[in-house]
């Protein structure tokens, strides 16, 4: 399984639909996990945060509304993008989902090929590398769709770790990524690197992108990581 999977978080109380969702998200691409209630998806984003969540309105005892409005008001998840999912289909509900922070809102029953739709155009804002969106910063060109970077119109070959540390930086130039944050986006959680080999692949990246010269853009942040810019 590719690392840079994004991750969805499906968390519905229904079996089968549950079932229906993971099965699509998967088919399309997807990294799935699944919770089956409220309590389930709390304890899910806190052990490892997806990178959007789909979540039905309807559930006992913690409904979608509440687990919403606890991750947006918590300043590690807010930034999550959630699709809310409900049999209510009236304005004044779909107004209460949005105001409690959700990211998008859809009226079930759904077109699985619409919900895809709208995962992909909720990512695209986030993690824009996953789903082949070319990205740029100065004069670095980064194709995600067809893996090729350059630089001031020169070619660059970078090695697939390179490539997903370079993409990684490119989504939010400026943020500063510990190493830790950056061994769980680009090499996955469930493997154990040291932290040391974050320092190894960024000497590569730094590397390749000034080989034709050009200023390092790659910062080093002294006690916190590093940060594209």
């Amino acid at each position: 399984m590719s690392v840079d999977q994004p991750v969805v978080l499906v968390v519905e109380d229904e079996l089968a639909q549950r079932e229906v969702l993971a099965y699509n998200l998967e088919a399309d691409g997807f990294k799935v996990v699944k919770a089956e209630n409220g309590e389930e998806a709390m304890l899910v984003v806190a052990e490892d945060m997806p990178d959007i969540i789909v979540l039905d309105w309807m559930m006992p005892n913690l409904s979608g509304i509440e687990v919403c409005r606890r991750l947006k008001t918590k300043v590690e998840t807010r930034n999550i993008p959630v699709i809310m999912l409900s049999a209510r289909s009236e304005e004044v509900d779909k107004v209460r989902g949005l105001e409690t922070g959700a990211d998008d809102y859809v009226v079930k029953p759904y077109s699985v090929v619409e919900l895809m739709a709208r995962v992909r155009a909720q990512l695209r804002r986030v993690r824009p590398a996953t789903v082949g969106v070319r990205l740029e910063f100065d004069d670095i060109i980064l194709d995600a769709e067809t893996h090729k970077v350059s630089r001031s119109d020169q070619s660059l070959k970078l090695g697939p770790t390179e490539f997903r540390l370079l993409s990684t930086f490119m989504e939010k130039p400026g943020r500063v990524w510990s190493r830790e944050q950056l061994l769980d986006r680009v090499w996955g959680r469930d493997i154990y690197v040291d932290t040391r080999t974050v320092d190894v692949h960024i000497g590569r990246l730094r590397k390749v992108l000034t080989q034709y010269g050009g200023t390092d853009p790659v910062r080093t942040v002294r006690g916190s990581g590093y940060a594209l810019g």
